[in-house]
């Protein structure tokens, strides 16, 4: 349980409009699409720079670990600071470090801004939790499910657009467009996001502090988070493989036939409106047995899907189909059950949750790259398959409502 100074005052119950819903769902999509920018681009990136060949995978490394530093340093700032303050702040950070790295022409500080890059980009875990404090318990599953499809969209749609523009322009131009897309935003956000001051007075190192005590004392972020670190571990495992897998001899597709296969994952989006409605409707237990066992279905199923042929190709789409359904399923309800542990402690037990299952991401990726290159599609998809498992077997243990 939480101590008792952290127990919250009252939350404000007012209706958000629509269009601020959409205009924040579209900001978090805008902005974190610049975590996967450079990972079609990689190559490009590094010639151009004259990166060596083996040190490429640090324009996406670094980036991932800024963001994975922002989660656990930056996102409790929201718990102490003016919430559109804070997102102003690092929304002009984002728009000068992309611009940067629009003109950048060596590659050690490009690495440096890859990774100012993620750090900036943690705005969006302010952005989500900010969007509870100003609806009602009724409602916060809906609107939070509202906000993580646009999310969602950018995530999916990143990689294919970034192809698109450097293709026409150059990998330099996807930055730049980026940068005047997050300055429109910025300037949106501005002048449009109502004003949210926490109560929270402690210091930034006693609000630091706080976190290991959070994450021992609270039960429910500790059981999301882990069934989610192994959903989202699965996740980036089949998206690190799959495209090794198409771009082989077995299926021999394009990298643009790959953006296409991508945007398969897109359909994920609408899971998480769908979920956020069964959260308020109370049904949050019964769905995260539904998400778990969608990505179960969907990794085994991919490990048996015949390579080189339509069928397979076929099988592989639904497999990320309904692999993206249950994690942004899972994700949202995760998020609608640790927002309502107290209106205070939002922006930490957020940061928490997502450091969390981004570790499990990144070991995802990792295995799957690695059992791919050694074992082939087969037994790679089989090891994603165990994450979700754990998930379930982890999740039948709770006997506490």
């Amino acid at each position: 349980m939480t101590r008792a100074d952290d127990i919250p005052v009252a939350e404000t119950h007012t209706s958000m409009p629509t269009w601020l819903v959409l205009l924040i769902a579209t900001a978090c999509g805008v902005v974190v699409a610049n975590l996967y920018y450079s990972q079609p681009l990689v190559g490009e990136i590094s010639g151009s720079l004259g990166l060596p060949a083996q040190s490429a995978g640090l324009i996406v490394t670094l980036t991932q670990i800024g963001y994975g530093a922002g989660l656990l340093l930056v996102v409790p700032l929201g718990d102490l600071y003016e919430n559109r303050t804070l997102v102003s702040i690092l929304l002009a950070a984002e728009t000068v470090v992309l611009a940067a790295a629009a003109l950048v022409r060596a590659p050690i500080p490009f690495l440096a801004i890859s990774a100012l890059i993620g750090l900036a980009a943690v705005a969006v875990q302010i952005l989500v939790p900010f969007t509870s404090h100003y609806v009602p318990e009724h409602q916060r599953g809906r609107i939070v499910g509202t906000v993580m499809s646009g999310l969602t969209v950018g995530i999916m749609l990143a990689r294919p657009v970034a192809s698109l523009i450097a293709s026409v322009w150059s990998w330099r131009a996807v930055y730049a467009v980026s940068a005047v897309l997050v300055v429109a935003i910025a300037v949106a956000i501005r002048f449009t996001m109502p004003a949210r001051r926490p109560a929270h007075t402690a210091s930034y190192p006693a609000l630091l502090a706080s976190l290991p005590r959070l994450m021992r004392n609270t039960p429910v972020l500790r059981r999301r988070a882990l069934y989610h670190a192994c959903l989202f571990g699965s996740f980036s495992l089949f998206w690190t493989a799959v495209p090794l897998l198409l771009t082989s001899d077995a299926f021999g597709l394009s990298q643009s036939g790959v953006a296409l296969f991508a945007l398969a994952g897109v359909a994920g989006a609408a899971a998480s409106p769908i979920a956020g409605r069964m959260a308020d409707r109370g049904r949050t237990r019964t769905w995260t047995r539904i998400a778990i066992v969608c990505v179960l279905i969907a990794l085994a199923t991919a490990a048996i899907a015949p390579t080189g042929s339509a069928v397979g190709l076929a099988i592989l789409v639904g497999a990320a189909i309904l692999l993206d359904f249950g994690v942004m399923t899972n994700v949202v309800l995760g998020q609608r059950a640790i927002f309502n542990l107290g209106s205070q402690l939002r922006a930490r037990l957020n940061g928490l949750y997502m450091a969390t299952f981004f570790a499990g991401g990144g070991l995802g990726s990792a295995l799957g790259g690695y059992v791919y290159a050694h074992h082939g599609w087969t037994v790679a998809a089989l090891t994603g398959a165990i994450l979700p498992a754990l998930a379930l077997g982890y999740f039948l243990t709770d006997r506490h409502h």
